[in-house]
């Protein structure tokens, strides 16, 4: 493909692409202005793009009251947040290995937010903020596991056996999520695990198994072998050259597949809303105000949809490089 040099070609390249951009944040955009109006505003015939904001709908939606020192509460909140961001982002100038950091990092964030509630009187849909962190990082964490040790055996493998367990793995993603609907809603009731997290976690696992396993294996296809025959021959164990030599090299392609896997446990809801009465995740808990005749669950409507699409906006923007870097790395074999 020859690069473009005509000025007027390029420009109406990038207007192009501008006008696709903003079609495509116009739905978003609108969204958070709605989470800013009032009922009244947001239900207005002639829909208002200049009016006074407010944070009411954010008030409600995450807290029963509001705490008398709430400037405190949030510089302290704030506060804490940045330390770890700036322990994620110096994590490779620190005399401390950076699974370490990370695992600090991992740890600090789900105490603080286990212990939120002690301090501010937090409403139902930050127990739905919980469920989803617990769900998302019990997903990520298990099927991570067991797809790096899978995807590199078959990788390593190139016997029949790993061929038709591919086609396998490749077969059972294929199906639709209705179909493990009801043989885990059946097993959910006869084993006592129905409105678990442990059901959700395990469902989730299994449907997004097959996806860590196909994607991690085009990654380790990419490492020479001779690198841990290297390891090896110098007196090393096959698992000790996995995890000493080649997941240090393939942490690109483990941040690019986790953050794929956290997509989907994160945003799941058909699994959640038949699985669960109580343990709800955020795309669940949307729904809720997404029906009724209620005009103010328009805006906590909105509210709950831009509360939940930060999270994973931070964290998308957080290991964009190591996305980008894996994602280029399992495209080609070299």
């Amino acid at each position: 493909m020859q690069k473009i040099k005509n000025p007027i070609g390029i420009t109406l390249i990038y207007i192009g692409l501008i006008a696709y951009a903003l079609f495509s944040l116009g739905p978003v955009l609108w969204t958070f202005l709605q989470s800013l109006k009032t009922p009244r505003q947001a239900n207005a015939r002639t829909p208002l793009i200049f009016f006074d904001a407010t944070l009411d709908n954010y008030t409600d939606l995450w807290l029963n009251s509001v705490p008398e020192n709430p400037g405190a509460v949030a510089l302290v909140l704030v506060g804490i947040i940045i330390v770890l961001v700036l322990l994620g982002m110096f994590a490779n100038r620190l005399p401390v290995a950076n699974s370490v950091i990370y695992a600090a990092i991992v740890a600090a964030s789900l105490l603080l937010l286990w212990n939120i509630p002690r301090f501010v009187h937090t409403a139902e849909f930050y127990d739905y903020f919980l469920n989803t962190i617990i769900v998302t990082v019990g997903t990520v964490t298990i099927s991570m596991t067991i797809g790096c040790l899978a995807a590199y055996g078959l990788a390593r493998y190139a016997g029949l056996a790993g061929v038709i367990i591919l086609v396998a793995a490749l077969g059972f993603r294929s199906l639709p999520s209705l179909a493990y609907v009801l043989p885990y809603f059946f097993l959910g009731r006869r084993t006592g695990l129905f409105d678990s997290y442990a059901l959700l976690i395990i469902t989730m696992v299994a449907i997004n198994q097959p996806f860590t396993i196909w994607m991690l294996r085009s990654f380790f296809m990419t490492i020479p072998k001779e690198i841990e025959e290297s390891a090896m021959v110098d007196g090393a164990s096959r698992l000790t050259a996995f995890i000493r030599v080649i997941i240090p090299i393939m942490w690109p392609g483990i941040i690019s597949t986790g953050l794929f896997s956290i997509l989907l446990a994160y945003s799941e809801f058909l699994m959640v809303r038949i699985l669960t009465q109580s343990k709800w995740t955020l795309s669940v808990a949307i729904a809720r105000f997404t029906g009724g005749e209620d005009p103010g669950h328009l805006t906590l409507a909105a509210a709950a949809a831009v509360s939940a699409t930060l999270p994973i906006v931070i964290v998308v923007l957080f290991f964009q490089k190591h996305l980008l870097a894996g994602l280029t790395a399992g495209a080609v074999k070299g």
